[in-house]
């Protein structure tokens, strides 16, 4: 399957990320290589552009598409270790992430991300290591699952969905997608199901997904470090697709633009953390334009980070 990508905001990104020739960016999350096109594009084939994915059919399939730029470099790996995969000493003008799951990783059903068709439970975005999602859930706590379901989902159905899993593969493990997806049929009462406003395994599919990649606990470092690798005054775009990625995001930009500890009554500051820059434009959503054609932009939300021009 070729790996295709429309990429989300792309007119938005562009606008704040504002690439030059000469300049250096960072994408984070690469996946089909959309937004690092354009941006590539826009550097008129001076500076240079890094792309991280922890996928290495993204990787393949982006150096493939972007092979005509000679200032494009990729790089196999997790963006939360982003200050190991850049070259030291690199500061960016800008840097990009786009979250979540990619299209093509939906639509690969062997990788195990989709709710619609029968596969091995897999769900690893990068394949080469890590437990799958049929090892996950069939050696996790009924505790444990009922927690990532409520905090990584808001899945109202959390507990009853995990009494069901437990119960499940004491008769047989669970080895695929559709085997996850009767849990949460027998779980969610069918009248219930048919007014879900989606399929009503998506919940579940995107808890046990954040689960199995680590995708939230290391996220906030991530941002900072990003930041950290920023040069004054350059710019950090990050794409969420959910609400609880975007809380954890416009946290972060919060705390980083604000970082004092001190007791709100304190007449003056003493614990000494100073602002690395400032959050700008707010909760950036598709025009109504994009909604139109581009179905993933619907959940899609923008924020951006702006680094101090006094921060090195």
């Amino acid at each position: 399957m070729a790996f295709h990508h429309e990429p989300v905001l792309l007119h938005e990104v562009l606008e704040y990320l504002a690439p030059e020739e000469g300049g250096v960016f960072a994408d984070g999350t690469l996946g089909g290589g959309g937004h690092s096109e354009k941006i590539l594009e826009a550097l008129r084939g001076a500076g240079m552009h890094y792309g991280i994915d922890r996928d290495e059919a993204a990787i393949a399939a982006a150096s493939a598409r972007l092979q005509p730029f000679a200032n494009f470099r990729a790089l196999h790996g997790n963006f939360h270790d982003v200050k190991e995969l850049l070259p030291e000493g690199t500061l960016l003008d800008g840097g990009l992430l786009d979250l979540g799951v990619s299209s093509y990783q939906i639509d690969t059903p062997e990788r195990g991300f989709s709710y619609h068709e029968n596969a091995p439970l897999d769900m690893r975005m990068d394949i080469s290591c890590g437990m799958t999602a049929a090892e996950y859930v069939n050696t996790v706590s009924e505790k444990e699952f009922t927690r990532i379901l409520y905090e990584y989902a808001d899945e109202k159905w959390a507990a009853r969905i995990a009494k069901i899993l437990v119960e499940k593969r004491r008769e047989k493990p669970l080895e695929t997608t559709f085997d996850l997806v009767k849990v949460v049929d027998a779980a969610i009462p069918k009248a219930v199901r048919r007014k879900d406003d989606g399929h009503p395994a998506r919940r579940t599919f995107q808890a046990v997904r954040i689960a199995v990649n680590d995708e939230l606990a290391p996220l906030e470092k991530a941002l900072n470090d990003w930041v950290d690798c920023l040069k004054p005054g350059g710019r950090l775009c990050v794409i969420t697709f959910h609400s609880i990625e975007d809380r954890l995001v416009k946290r972060a930009f919060r705390t980083m633009q604000n970082p004092c500890i001190c007791p709100p009554k304190a007449p003056i500051c003493t614990c000494g953390k100073k602002p690395l820059g400032r959050a700008v434009g707010g909760a950036i959503k598709a025009t109504k334009e994009e909604l139109a054609f581009n179905s993933r932009s619907h959940s899609a939300t923008l924020r951006v980070f702006v680094k101090g021009e006094g921060e090195a």
